[in-house]
């Protein structure tokens, strides 16, 4: 271990566990593993190009990223 963790370590990851539960998780009963699978699968692919932020000035993450690091 290089140095003691604390808890804003995890902070980002965290929040975005909050915000799959309550907008994908707990807004339906799944049936199957799979299926459950599947639907986290979709829902990070619409989190990161399709759910607008409004502190990254209403862009999708993949559209901000495009728009600001262009090389």
């Amino acid at each position: 271990m290089s140095r003691k963790g604390n808890c804003l370590d995890n902070a980002k990851i965290e929040n975005f566990f909050g915000i799959l539960k309550s907008e994908l998780f707990y807004l339906k009963k799944y049936t199957s593993i799979n299926q459950l699978k599947q639907e986290i699968i979709d829902y990070i692919r619409y989190y990161n190009s399709e759910r607008i932020k409004l502190n990254l000035k209403g862009m999708s993450p993949i559209q901000y990223r495009a728009h600001y690091y262009k090389t």
